[in-house]
């Protein structure tokens, strides 16, 4: 399964995608990385003259690369692909569920900024992934840092 197969599992589309790339991938742990452009909708309203990413957009972020990427992942051998990109017509979709979320906030994203995902497996166990993610800015600076928690199945 490549990064690319994984990425159009994903059951989200624009503009509510926020994954990018799959930078790194394994049985352990996830990175991927997003660009948050200055045309996204949420910006016009938060805050007034002073953009920056909302929290919880953030943590959907680390939730789509971070529990949602690694968990296809995890489940590739139930997954069925035509080599080498396209997933068979027939195929089933994975389901997702976020069951529970810790993050702490220490920095802002503003727009047009990249950040990088990385993702911690902790447990994947009767279909139930969880992780330990952060999210670094193109500095290397820590933005958050939390737990996510899902139910995945195919």
């Amino acid at each position: 399964m490549t990064n690319q197969q994984i990425i159009k599992q994903l059951p989200y589309q624009k503009p509510f995608l926020f994954v990018e790339g799959i930078d790194a991938i394994s049985e352990n742990g996830i990175t991927g990385h997003y660009t948050f452009k200055k045309d996204e909708s949420f910006y016009e309203g938060h805050f007034k003259n002073n953009p920056i990413t909302p929290g919880v957009i953030l943590t959907e972020c680390m939730a789509q690369i971070g529990l949602v990427c690694l968990g296809i992942y995890l489940l590739k051998d139930q997954l069925s692909f035509d080599y080498p990109q396209e997933p068979k017509k027939d195929s089933k979709k994975p389901k997702i569920a976020l069951t529970s979320h810790q993050m702490d906030f220490y920095l802002p994203v503003l727009p047009n900024e990249k950040v990088t995902v990385i993702s911690e497996k902790e447990v994947f166990r009767f279909n139930k992934l969880k992780c330990k993610v952060k999210m670094l800015n193109a500095k290397g600076e820590l933005v958050a840092r939390g737990k996510i928690s899902g139910m995945i199945k195919v």
